[in-house]
């Protein structure tokens, strides 16, 4: 504590963000202070009433990092970075692993518009994010649609133009396209189309109604009435894609609206984004708290976050309490009555929908639990198991008149299929059909390896077959001094009845139980497993031609041959230079003096 005491004495007055660090180097904490001394000595003084969480905090600290800036804006931006980039352990940590799209005008001759989600330095424009992939695809189909934005990749230069390199797709031919690639639509007329899918993207539906409405009533008094009628269902769609946004008073043109609901642990935090009387972006962040934080330095973070995920530029901000970090640039009005009190409310319903749809997701996560904890509980008690079966193991061989044997072990956790654990097994030491050897070797070799491995043991080892299986497999465990570790069954196949070691008679489980619907669900994985596994190997047997019988010829040459001919018969037929060339003079002559005796057979 002595040397933290020199390093407080050293600190500046000035705004800046400051790093606490631990023995080992590692950024624990990082803040943001108006005055880097006050609020870093702040965390040291003994008069502050100060929570076991900052006290576990301070003790944890052995070493102090700042760095001066020009604002406390400036702070605010490099706090939010640095808590971004390093995620200290003690920091209000912000969910949020998505990556929203945005709709991207490109940069190029008669632009383009697409979904995207990356933001390229390329000049071209993005507008978004959009949290709501329907929102955004109903958006873009409108815009497409009813603008006769281009699809093609074509590069619309004047020259490629003029020359008539590019020929009209299907789209033109059903009126989702004017043919700009073969000049039956100019330049300017496309950017005006451009320019009103610029102001509706920024939410600017009026300034566009209004053109619109002016472009219809000029076609109709030049008699252009395809064209009047062009423009009014252009209208009505911008109209009907107005209204599926939650409209407000006209008066509140532009403003971001905020809400906090929290507790102890969470804090939640909505945005709504008001342009032009509609609510055009809302979004939902989960904040995590460390250190006890409050509603204003949440809220804080919050703007700064929504600001630049949804490049809003509003003034008037809405809030249900002033942040702690005010940029001087804003305004911030807490509003007590009226439309602004009532979006306000908007966003607290939102906040709160979401918090309780959190709280429903872990209900729901901790009942399935419950349930299947209940069902291993039962499963203990009708077979009189030593452990709870959180871990089983189940095994099945697979074989065809002793051809290609195999086995597969499937592995179940708390009651659902583990497939990192699943495990095939190729026969090596059985002749011929054997079963209760080849459930010996398998046995032998998975719990051998357990033991030099040091794996976990299962709490029960199930056994697909009847009793001869099972006591193949319990001679194994006997041999390897785990009998009386780990509980074992056999389910036998015919009649689905459970036997345990010793009895004479299966176990009087119902079929119908939850117990033997659980038994019957591993052993079908494994038999699913091992079956897949073994018609693999059936497969790849099975794959051998007349050019396997032939001395002198491997595999290699046999590909390079059925690469080029594509079959036997092409072969064949083929004379000796055209398979030299392939694979030399030598094999070439094998193969032809093969066929030749064949054929004088």
């Amino acid at each position: 504590m002595a040397d933290i005491k020199e390093q407080l004495k050293l600190l500046p007055e000035n705004p800046g963000i400051y790093k606490f660090l631990d023995r080992n180097n590692q950024i624990i904490y990082v803040g943001k202070a108006k005055n880097l001394k006050k609020r870093v000595s702040s965390y040291f003084s003994s008069k502050t009433g100060q929570s076991g969480r900052i006290r576990h905090l301070v003790r944890q600290i052995d070493r102090i990092d700042f760095t001066i800036v020009e604002s406390e804006s400036e702070a605010l931006l490099l706090e939010n970075s640095l808590i971004k980039k390093i995620q200290p352990k003690y920091n209000v940590r912000l969910k949020d692993g998505k990556t929203y799209p945005f709709l991207a005008i490109r940069n190029e001759p008669f632009p383009r518009l697409f979904t995207t989600r990356i933001l390229a330095d390329d000049g071209s424009e993005y507008y978004g994010p959009f949290v709501s992939g329907l929102n955004k695809n109903y958006l873009l189909d409108l815009l497409k649609k009813n603008f006769f934005i281009r699809t093609c990749n074509y590069h619309l230069s004047k020259e490629n133009i003029e020359s008539r390199k590019f020929k009209v797709c299907l789209s033109y031919h059903i009126n989702l396209c004017k043919g700009p690639c073969e000049g039956h639509q100019s330049m300017d007329e496309y950017m005006q189309n451009i320019e009103q899918v610029r102001k509706i993207l920024k939410g600017k539906t009026a300034a566009v109604i209004d053109f619109l409405r002016e472009k219809m009533k000029t076609a109709a008094k030049n008699l252009e009435f395809e064209k009047a009628e062009e423009y009014k269902n252009i209208l009505n769609a911008i109209e009907n894609y107005q209204a599926k946004s939650t409209v407000v008073n006209p008066k509140i043109r532009n403003a971001d609206v905020y809400s906090v609901y929290s507790n102890e642990k969470l804090a939640i935090v909505n945005f709504l984004g008001i342009s032009n009387g509609a609510v055009i972006h809302t979004d939902t962040l989960e904040y995590h708290k460390k250190l006890e934080e409050k509603d204003e330095d949440i809220l804080s973070l919050a703007i700064q976050e929504f600001r630049e995920r949804h490049l809003r530029n509003s003034k008037l901000i809405i809030v249900p309490l002033k942040p702690s970090y005010k940029d001087e640039k804003l305004k911030y009005e807490v509003p007590k009555t009226g439309d602004k009190k009532h979006l306000l409310e908007l966003s607290h319903k939102n906040a709160v929908y979401y918090y309780r749809e959190l709280e429903n997701k872990k209900l729901i996560q901790q009942n399935k639990s419950q349930r299947t904890m209940s069902l291993l509980l039962q499963v203990q008690r009708d077979m009189q198991l030593k452990n709870v079966p959180r871990l089983i193991e189940c095994f099945d061989n697979s074989n065809i008149q002793g051809a290609y044997p195999v086995a597969a072990m499937s592995v179940f956790k708390e009651g659902k299929p583990f497939k990192q654990g699943y495990r095939h097994f190729n026969i090596k030491t059985v002749e011929g059909p054997d079963d209760f050897a080849s459930m010996e070797e398998v046995i032998a070799r998975r719990y051998r390896r357990v033991l030099e491995e040091q794996l976990p043991l299962p709490d029960l080892i199930v056994i697909d077959g009847g009793k001869g299986q099972l006591n193949s497999a319990v001679k194994v465990l006997k041999e390897l001094n785990l009998f009386e570790k780990v509980d074992i069954i056999g389910i036998a196949k015919k009649l689905e009845e459970i036997y345990k070691p010793g009895d004479s008679l299966p176990l009087g489980i119902s079929k119908k139980s939850a117990t033997n619907q659980l038994i019957q669900r591993i052993r079908n994985e494994a038999h699913r497993f091992g079956i897949t596994h073994h018609r693999t190997r059936r497969i790849k047997g099975s794959l051998t031609t007349e050019l396997d019988n032939i001395k002198g010829i491997g595999k290699e040459s046999i590909r390079q041959l059925l690469t080029r001919f594509r079959s036997v018969v092409n072969i064949e037929k083929a004379d000796f230079e055209e398979i030299a060339e392939i694979i030399g003079k030598h094999r070439a002559k094998i193969i032809r003096e093969y066929f030749d005796a064949e054929r004088n057979l």
